[in-house]
C-alpha cells in the first residue's frame, strides 16, 4: 500500500485526491451503459459493502472542503466531527434515494371496479436542490381515475414512493414528472395528476433570501389531462391547500 493510502475503519481514504470507491462504482456503470446523474438511482450498480466504503470515501472529501474553507476541524469541537456527519447524511438520509432500492409496494388487483376521482395528500416532501444542495420543503397532492385493470396500492405505500423518488438532488419539474411515471407505471390508471408546491431555500437563504414565494407545478396525465371538469374538480377538492 502506498504512503498516500490509510485504512480506516473498513474503508480506504485515500490522500492524493483519488476516488476509489466513486470511481469504480463510475466505471460500472459507464460499462453498463447506464447513467448517474444528480437524480438518478444507482442502487443496482452497487455491490455489498460500497455503500459504507463510499460513505468513509465522502467524509474525507467533505474534510477537505471544510479545510479549504479555513474551517477548524482539529480544535473546534463543534466541527471535529462534522465530516462525518455530513456524509452520513448524505448518503443515508437526504440523498438515499440514489443510493437504495425503491420501497416494496404490494399491489391489489381492482375487484370492485372502483372507477371514480381519488386523491391522496397531502405528502410531505423533503428534497434537494441539486443547483446548490439546498433544502426543498413542501407538499405533494396525488389523483388517481383508476380502471378495472388498475393495479392499487395502499395510501401510506404513495408515502413511501415519494419519499424514495425525492430524497435525491434535483429540480422541481422533473421531481414530479419523474414521480408522475413512477405511479403510472406500477398503478396504470385512466388518468394521474401530481401536484407539488415547495418551499426553496436557495431562494430564502440565499441569493434574493424570498421569505414567501413557493413553487407550485403539476403533472396531468390521460383523463386529468383530456378532461377539464375533472381537472377543476381535482384542484378544488385538494386538502390542506390554500385555494
Amino acid at each position: 500500500m502506498s504512503s498516500h493510502t490509510e485504512v480506516v475503519e473498513t474503508g480506504i481514504r485515500v490522500r492524493d485526491g483519488r476516488t476509489p470507491v466513486a470511481d469504480r462504482i463510475r466505471d460500472r456503470i459507464r460499462k453498463a451503459h447506464g447513467r448517474f446523474r444528480a437524480n438518478d438511482n444507482i442502487a443496482a450498480y452497487l455491490e455489498e459493502g460500497e455503500l459504507e466504503q463510499l460513505r468513509l470515501e465522502v467524509a474525507e472529501k467533505i474534510e477537505e472542503v471544510l479545510q479549504a474553507l479555513v474551517i477548524d476541524t482539529q480544535s473546534d469541537h463543534n466541527t471535529r466531527d462534522t465530516a462525518r456527519r455530513v456524509s452520513k447524511m448524505y448518503l443515508m438520509e437526504v440523498f438515499a434515494g440514489r443510493y437504495v432500492a425503491p420501497p416494496p409496494v404490494t399491489e391489489f388487483p381492482n375487484v370492485a371496479r372502483l372507477n371514480e376521482l381519488m386523491i391522496v395528500g397531502p405528502i410531505l416532501v423533503r428534497s434537494a436542490c441539486s443547483h446548490h444542495l439546498c433544502p426543498i420543503i413542501g407538499r405533494i397532492w396525488v389523483g388517481v381515475m383508476p380502471n378495472e385493470h388498475s393495479a392499487l396500492i395502499g395510501l401510506s405505500k404513495y408515502a413511501r414512493l415519494v419519499e424514495w423518488m425525492m430524497a435525491r438532488p434535483q429540480i422541481q419539474e422533473e421531481a414530479i414528472t419523474q414521480l408522475a411515471n413512477l405511479l403510472q407505471d406500477k398503478m396504470q390508471p385512466d388518468g394521474l395528476a401530481v401536484v407539488m408546491e415547495a418551499d426553496h431555500y436557495c431562494m430564502k437563504w440565499r441569493g434574493v433570501k424570498d421569505s414567501e414565494s413557493k413553487m407550485t407545478n403539476s403533472v396531468m396525465r390521460g383523463t386529468f389531462l383530456k378532461n377539464p371538469d375533472l381537472r377543476r374538480e381535482f384542484l378544488s377538492l385538494l386538502p390542506g391547500r390554500a385555494k
